[in-house]
């Protein structure tokens, strides 16, 4: 790990606006999917693996800002600054509901059993929402102190996590209370917040630095100061031995988790990163940017410390399928057809 790799990466185009969030699914049957956000109001699904372009979502009126996928990456959810948050037929690309606001919807997040969709945003307000029963008012926790910039799910639904656009710190909600229970201090407005897949660490940006909080007792565990204000995180699920971080200095940097070192530093958007995220199982990264392209990049080859307990963790989440068998599945759906033909406007723009 000492030479530093150069890296070639997948690049993924189609949106015509910065690209503000990415969001991974876990591995389902069908392998596993990216979903991406961008200004330009059309969230776009892809296959996780190759980058291949899946479909687009059509409906949302202004600035996609947040997106997520349910657990088997059936549905997709969207926060926008038109005011709306909405549930998507994966498969289909139909808007299953949307729910109106009174202002900018910045983030939301399905719960792990995907029965709630929680959002948050200028109101200042959480509200989840019941996708069993759509029609009935959403219930609301206690009002956030900002304007609501990042939510998350924990402790199998019973926690929330938020944080604020223009104060810092990250806000730990009960569930059933609806209290905030804990605030974890930064300095910075936190811009990006991730909850680790095997539910031990809280990952978190604030302005020029990237901490790691524990999840359940709430300590400080590390805090690396970066090279330049950092908008996102992630820490690689598989191992925990490596994290990323991108910002405004348009690289993808990946540091060692235990000692803070830089391994790799990756070169290629032409525009600030405002979101990085590991793949489910840590065999890649992707990174959106101001340039309106999302990146995909291979971790690189194993080592022989990783190969050990790649040895002894392959039987946990390999089931994968090649593109063209997630194509076929798509083939002849709306979706697709819609899609490829705004790609192709947008190309010829």
């Amino acid at each position: 790990m000492d030479k530093k790799r150069i890296a070639v990466p997948l690049v993924c185009h189609g949106h015509s606006r910065p690209v503000v969030d990415l969001f991974y699914s876990p591995v389902t049957p069908d392998g596993f999917f990216l979903i991406s956000a961008s200004k330009d109001s059309s969230p776009m699904l892809r296959n996780g693996e190759t980058g291949d372009w899946i479909g687009t979502f059509e409906g949302h009126k202004g600035a996609v800002w947040s997106v997520w996928l349910d657990t088997n990456a059936l549905r997709a959810a969207s926060a926008s600054a038109d005011f709306t948050a909405k549930v998507w037929d994966a498969l289909t690309g139909d808007v299953l509901h949307s729910f109106e606001h009174k202002h900018i919807v910045r983030a939301c997040a399905f719960s792990e059993d995907t029965h709630l969709l929680l959002t948050g945003g200028v109101e200042k307000v959480l509200r989840v929402y019941d996708l069993n029963r759509p029609d009935a008012p959403p219930r609301e926790v206690d009002k956030s102190p900002g304007s609501v910039r990042t939510v998350a799910w924990m402790h199998s639904d019973q926690t929330i996590l938020s944080s604020c656009t223009d104060m810092g710190g990250v806000r730990l909600w009960d569930v059933r209370s609806g209290k905030m229970v804990q605030t974890l201090e930064t300095k910075s407005s936190v811009t990006s917040a991730e909850v680790s897949q095997d539910g031990r660490y809280i990952t978190t940006a604030d302005g020029s630095t990237v901490k790691f909080w524990d999840a359940n007792h709430f300590g400080l565990v590390r805090s690396y100061n970066m090279p330049c204000t950092v908008e996102s995180a992630s820490l690689e699920p598989k191992y925990g031995h490596k994290f990323i971080a991108g910002g405004e200095d348009m690289w993808v940097r990946v540091f060692d988790f235990h000692t803070g070192d830089e391994i790799a530093c990756n070169k290629g958007h032409h525009g600030p990163v405002h979101c990085v995220r590991f793949s489910p199982g840590g065999e890649s990264y992707a990174s959106g940017s101001e340039d309106g392209t999302i990146r995909i990049w291979q971790t690189g080859p194993l080592t022989h410390e990783d190969t050990g307990s790649f040895a002894a963790n392959c039987s946990s989440g390999k089931v994968q399928v090649s593109a063209e068998e997630v194509s076929r599945k798509v083939e002849g759906l709306h979706i697709a057809e819609e899609g490829k033909t705004k790609e192709k406007e947008a190309r010829n723009e």
